[in-house]
C-alpha cells in the first residue's frame, strides 16, 4: 500500500476495525500513516478512547453501523425518539447527526430510496449540547456484534 501511495496510484491509506492498541502499533511501524480508520460507532458503542487517539494522531474516523443494525430496539429508543421529535426528525436521523457532530464520517446502509433520502436529510438541524450529553449516557462500551479484541473471535473471522 505504501508503494502504491508513493507511486500516486492511490491517494490515501485506510484501515478498518483497528482498535487503539493495534492502531498505535500500525501507526508507529509504517512510513505512510493511515488517513482513516473505519470502526463501529453508534450511541450504544461510542468508542471515545479510540476517537481520542485518532484525533491525537490526525486520523479520520468513519462510523460503520451507526444504527447498531437496529439491535436492542435501537430505532424505538425512547430518548432518541424524544430528541428526534424536538427537531421533527427520526431516531435514525438523530443518530446520524450525533455521529456527524462527534466528527465522524458516517457510513449508513440501506437499499430503500425513502431511507436514503431520510439519511441525507440531517444537515438542517443541530443537536443541542444537552441532547449530545443525553445520548452519551447510552454508551455500553460493547459492540452490538462481537468483541473484536477477543482472540477466539479473530480466529473465527479468519475462517470465513
Amino acid at each position: 500500500m505504501e508503494e502504491l501511495y508513493a507511486e500516486g496510484i492511490i491517494r490515501s491509506i485506510g484501515v478498518s476495525n483497528f482498535y487503539p492498541s493495534k492502531l498505535m502499533d500500525f501507526y508507529l511501524n509504517t512510513s505512510i500513516k493511515p488517513m482513516i480508520n473505519q470502526i463501529e460507532i453508534n450511541p450504544l458503542h461510542q468508542q471515545n478512547n479510540a476517537i481520542s487517539l485518532m484525533n491525537e494522531l490526525g486520523i479520520k474516523y468513519e462510523a460503520w453501523a451507526p444504527f447498531a443494525e437496529g439491535k436492542n430496539n435501537f430505532f424505538e429508543c425512547p430518548t432518541l425518539v424524544k430528541i428526534g421529535s424536538k427537531y421533527n426528525k427520526t431516531s435514525a436521523q438523530v443518530a446520524l447527526r450525533w455521529n456527524l457532530q462527534k466528527g465522524a464520517i458516517v457510513l449508513s446502509k440501506t437499499t430503500h430510496k425513502e431511507r436514503m433520502r431520510e439519511n441525507l436529510n440531517i444537515f438542517d438541524f443541530e443537536l443541542s449540547e444537552e441532547d449530545m450529553l443525553e445520548i452519551e449516557k447510552f454508551d455500553t462500551g460493547k459492540s452490538a456484534f462481537f468483541e473484536h479484541t477477543d482472540p477466539k473471535v479473530v480466529q473465527f473471522l479468519h475462517t470465513l
